[in-house]
């Protein structure tokens, strides 16, 4: 068995920002950067995914504004 240190995976999507994306391109859902990760090691680690990076995949330039706003977020 595994032995985790102390980790917790948090839910924060921003429902206007995830609402514009999918009004853009239908499938963005599954690549909406909403997950963030807590981990606790010899200190707190927090990681979350590059909103840009993450919309970039699908190839729908539309989506560059939202994910840049994001970001800034």
């Amino acid at each position: 068995m595994f032995n985790f240190d102390i980790y917790r995976i948090l839910g924060a999507c921003n429902p206007s920002f995830a609402y514009q994306a999918l009004k853009t391109e239908n499938k963005i859902g599954v690549m909406l950067p909403c997950n963030i990760i807590v981990q606790e090691k010899e200190k707190v680690e927090i990681s979350a995914v590059n909103p840009i990076a993450s919309m970039q995949a699908v190839k729908n330039e539309k989506l560059s504004g939202i994910a840049k706003e994001i970001r800034i977020k």
